[in-house]
């Protein structure tokens, strides 16, 4: 399984960016793609989650109701709109997928990681 990210970069607090994730390879349902994040000097944390045979979705509390994760079947990509960014959501953004849809806030439930992408939030 590969997964490449994009869509990282500088942004006024405010500010929305969206982030893609897109997966190619090996395929398994079910699964669960996730977003994860990691600041200088913090554990990675994790941010978004989408079940990959379902519609399932799971956000960590400082995102609900501005961060939304979707998928575009088609193209075997997942999304990351993120909206009303804030300095605090400056990180690495990561995108994971794993077998299995238990657990999927814990980072060490995922063998498959995306190259991060950074995500700045200025004040």
């Amino acid at each position: 399984v590969q997964l490449q990210a994009s869509g990282g970069g500088v942004v006024q607090a405010g500010g929305s960016l969206r982030l893609s994730c897109a997966a190619s390879g090996r395929t398994f349902t079910p699964a669960v793609i996730s977003w994860f994040r990691q600041s200088p000097g913090k554990e990675r944390e994790f941010v978004a989650a989408l079940t990959w045979g379902g519609n399932g979705k799971d956000y960590m509390d400082s995102v609900k109701g501005r961060f939304t994760i979707s998928r575009h079947n088609a193209e075997n990509t997942v999304d990351l709109q993120m909206n009303s960014l804030k300095p605090e959501d400056t990180a690495v953004y990561y995108c994971a997928i794993r077998e299995g849809v238990t657990r999927w806030r814990a980072p060490q439930q995922y063998p498959w990681w995306g190259p991060g992408t950074l995500v700045t939030v200025s004040s």
